[in-house]
């Protein structure tokens, strides 16, 4: 099968009884195009029924990455399909071939070519949920067994992780949360007034905005926050690690990356989120103070006697359940994602929102889930 010479890239391909012969020829740089064939060699290495590839590149010119690409892509192809691969390349290039087929390829590293259809997404997704609960209990088990090797001193965690993650997510986090606190409190001390002004009744604007921060708001608020500020830090930073090797460079070296990465971030932020929680609900309550006392005609001191007489000890303990809850949701959201990236700067993007989206999901649920169990405890 003779191919003239050409500057520009050439293919010719025939397939006789599960046999396909692709020549090339010309010169194969990124500058040029495939030529139309290519797409068209790569279908018939798709098609059923291959049983041998032959390569030949007898005139061929110049080349770069581009044919690298092609062979790659077309030799895939015919691996994926068993078949029988026969070259007859330049030297330096069929080592390039060979060195790109050692390592299989990883998943996330490259994208796909075509999109899939709505419906296909959809099915994908649903077949999907075996393995991806499946995935989340073992993830989950591996932090009970990190925790059980942190209670009995066997842990590979540093202090210093914990320490540093704890001022991460604490001190780092504490004027953001102070400010969406402050105002979170301010308007919901002004939509209580609204109503309750209409019935002479602005002092309990005071319990309102108490019980509402104290009880789930502030717990809310603070989990929503550090959602977005540190649970898609943790998933970037651990996917960024993901791409880098560094994670498979701990497992090498014989350090659990559960203990290493997950462990003194989950610790950090089940001790800091109730923290920051008892923060917001001060700020809270001082956001309805400046509105009870600026628009309602109250006193300073009737303000506080109000809030201390409605408020009870209980509503704050409720609210730290809470905080706590959501600090392990941010947590283990952002660190299972991070652990989960794929190989590309692209899947690092995409773990990073979907640990937000889980982590705001995950508040409202639980936040539903603890609501119903404390009214049937009646708490």
């Amino acid at each position: 099968m003779e191919v003239p010479n050409s500057t520009k890239p050439r293919i010719v391909w025939k397939r006789t009884d599960g046999v396909l012969a692709v020549s090339l020829a010309g010169d194969w740089e990124l500058e040029r195009p495939w030529p139309d064939e290519a797409e068209e060699a790569i279908r018939q290495a798709q098609a059923p029924g291959l049983a041998r590839l032959e390569l030949e590149a007898g005139d061929l010119g110049a080349w770069d990455s581009s044919l690298l690409a092609f062979l790659m892509e077309l030799v895939g192809q015919a691996n994926a399909a068993g078949a029988k691969v026969e070259r007859r390349l330049p030297e330096s290039l069929d080592r390039l071939v060979n060195l790109a087929f050692a390592v299989a390829r990883k998943e996330g590293s490259a994208k796909d070519r075509g999109e899939e259809s709505l419906l296909s997404r959809i099915g994908g997704a649903i077949l999907g949920v075996p393995s991806a609960c499946q995935r989340v209990a073992a993830f989950f088990g591996d932090i009970v067994l990190a925790l059980g090797r942190f209670a009995t001193g066997r842990s590979a965690m540093k202090f210093h992780d914990l320490v540093e993650a704890m001022h991460e997510c604490g001190v780092r986090s504490l004027p953001i949360v102070c400010l969406t606190s402050l105002l979170f409190g301010l308007i919901l001390a002004f939509v209580g007034a609204v109503q309750l002004r209409m019935f002479g009744a602005q002092i309990y604007v005071a319990g309102l905005v108490g019980i509402g921060m104290l009880r789930v708001m502030g717990a809310v608020m603070v989990g929503i926050v550090m959602s977005g500020r540190v649970g898609a830090a943790f998933a970037a930073l651990i996917g960024t690690m993901q791409v880098n090797e560094e994670i498979d460079a701990l497992e090498t070296m014989g350090i659990p990356p559960i203990d290493y990465l997950v462990l003194p971030r989950m610790l950090a932020l089940s001790f800091m989120v109730p923290l920051l929680t008892v923060f917001a609900d001060a700020m809270g309550i001082v956001g309805g103070f400046l509105v009870a006392v600026t628009m309602l005609d109250l006193t300073p001191l009737q303000y506080i006697n109000a809030t201390v007489n409605m408020v009870g000890y209980k509503q704050g303990i409720v609210g730290l359940v809470y905080a706590t809850v959501f600090g392990i949701i941010i947590a283990i959201s952002g660190c299972y994602h991070g652990m989960r990236c794929g190989r590309s700067a692209q899947a690092v993007g995409e773990a990073t929102t979907t640990a937000v989206v889980h982590s705001i999901v995950g508040i409202i649920v639980a936040s539903a889930v603890i609501t119903v169990i404390c009214n049937v405890l009646k708490v």
